[in-house]
C-alpha cells in the first residue's frame, strides 16, 4: 500500500507540473465556467427573477464538476495514443497507481476550479445562508461527484480510440449537463423530459447543494441522500472497470 500510494502521488506530480509548465489551457478551463454563470445569469436572470442567481450557482457549481469528465477523458485518450500509457504499463509499478495518479491530480484542478467559480460567484453577489458547516457539506458532496465523475472520464478515455470518438463523446457531455436541473427547475419541464432530468446525478448534487447553501429552489425528497448514493454507485462501477481495463490494455 505505502508503494502504491508513493507511485500515485509521483504520477500525480507528472500531470501537475504539464499543468505548470502549460497553465494557459488549465487557467481556460477554470474561467470557461464562470463565463457561462455570467451568460446564464446575466441572459436569463432578468427574465426568470431576481433570485435565479442565487438558484443558478449551486447548479453551475455541479455543472463545472460534470464538465471535468472531458478533460480527464481527453487526457487519458491522448496518453494511450502517443504510447505514455503503453510505457507506464512496462513499468515495475502497480497498475492501480496510474489511473490513481490521473485521479488525485484531476481532483485538485476540480477543487481550484470550484474555488474560482465560488468567489467569482461571491464577487457577483452570490452568498450562502446556512452556515459554514452546512456550506463545506455542499461543497463535500460537489467533490464527491467529481471523484466518481473522474472515474467515468478515466473509462472512457480508455475505451475511445482516435480523435473523431473522442470528440463524439465531448458533443454529448453538454445534453447531459443541460438536461438537468442545473438552470432550471425539472417541473417546469414537459412530464418526460422533467423525469429524465430530475434522475440525472448533477439535479440530485445541485438540488442537495441548494438545500445546504440555503439557496431558492424547490428541493426534492431525500435529495442530500440521492447525492451521496448516485457518485458511490457510479464509483463501485466505474472505478473497477477503468482498473481492469487499464490492465487489458491492447492498443
Amino acid at each position: 500500500m505505502t508503494a502504491v500510494l508513493g507511485e500515485t502521488w509521483v504520477l500525480a506530480r507528472r500531470e501537475l507540473t504539464h499543468w505548470r509548465q502549460q497553465p494557459f489551457g488549465v487557467i481556460v478551463n477554470w474561467l470557461f465556467t464562470v463565463m457561462i454563470a455570467l451568460m446564464f445569469g446575466g441572459l436569463f436572470g432578468g427574465a426568470i427573477g431576481p433570485d435565479y442567481f442565487d438558484y443558478l450557482m449551486p447548479g453551475m457549481f455541479a455543472l463545472s464538476m460534470f464538465f471535468g469528465v472531458e478533460a480527464t477523458m481527453t487526457a487519458i485518450s491522448t496518453d494511450a495514443a502517443k504510447g505514455v500509457t503503453d510505457r507506464f504499463r512496462s513499468l515495475p509499478i502497480n497498475s492501480a497507481s496510474v489511473v490513481l495518479g490521473r485521479c488525485l491530480a484531476d481532483l485538485m484542478n476540480s477543487a481550484v476550479g470550484l474555488a474560482v467559480l465560488v468567489g467569482a460567484a461571491a464577487a457577483l453577489g452570490w452568498r450562502w445562508h446556512e452556515g459554514l458547516a452546512s456550506a463545506m457539506a455542499a461543497f463535500g458532496l460537489l467533490l464527491l461527484l467529481r471523484f466518481a465523475l473522474l472515474w467515468v472520464g478515466i473509462f472512457l478515455g480508455l475505451v475511445v480510440k482516435g480523435p473523431e470518438s473522442v470528440t463524439m463523446v465531448q458533443i454529448l457531455v453538454w445534453p447531459v449537463g443541460f438536461l438537468s436541473g442545473v438552470f432550471v427547475d425539472p417541473e417546469t419541464m414537459p412530464a418526460w423530459l422533467g423525469t429524465i432530468a430530475q434522475w440525472n446525478p448533477l439535479s440530485a448534487t445541485a438540488a442537495a447543494s441548494r438545500e445546504l447553501f440555503g439557496n431558492p429552489g424547490l428541493v426534492p425528497d431525500h435529495a442530500i441522500l440521492l447525492a451521496i448514493a448516485w457518485p458511490l454507485v457510479l464509483t463501485a462501477i466505474f472505478l473497477p472497470l477503468s482498473v481492469r481495463r487499464y490492465r487489458h490494455l491492447s492498443r
